[in-house]
């Protein structure tokens, strides 16, 4: 599709990760044809919700330009998010970017809790036991995999 505005102003390499359960992250870089007084904006909002929502708390470079966001109580659900950059120059228009990300797939999963090793005294059998990690849309602990690697000092 061809969207409006100046060729090479919308942003690059946008990309978002959640982390610690309900913190998400989103960075982008500006265009590299963007007027240097462009400022970026950013927008989502989850599949059948009407409310977009516009980022709070912008992440700026040394220009003061907007370059990532951080937004607070992200809940994950099966439906996609749909998110938007627009921007504003004096200079000219500037062309949006927009994306469609399933939520789930972008998440930073924390460490499983409470792990605990149990070894015999000659440390040929060892119990390893440990909690699932804290998840937001995880309901079942089956859903996990785990990986252990042992290393003998």
């Amino acid at each position: 599709p061809v969207y409006p505005g100046m060729n090479g102003s919308a942003i690059e390499n946008f990309s978002c990760v959640i982390y610690n359960i309900f913190l998400m992250n989103c960075t982008w870089q500006a265009g590299r044809d963007a007027p240097a007084d462009t400022q970026y904006f950013l927008y989502w909002q989850k599949s059948g919700e009407d409310n977009q929502m516009e980022c709070e708390l912008y992440m700026k470079d040394e220009n003061r330009r907007n370059m990532g966001c951080i937004f607070q109580n992200v809940s994950i659900g099966i439906e996609k998010a749909y998110f938007l950059v627009n921007g504003s120059s004096n200079d000219s228009l500037i062309q949006f970017y927009d994306e469609y990300i399933d939520l789930y797939k972008i998440e930073i999963l924390t460490a499983p809790l409470n792990v605990t090793a149990h070894c015999t005294r000659d440390s040929t059998d060892c119990i390893i036991t440990w909690h699932p990690p804290l998840t937001s849309h995880v309901e079942k602990a089956k859903c996990f995999q785990y990986e252990i690697s042992i290393q003998n000092k």
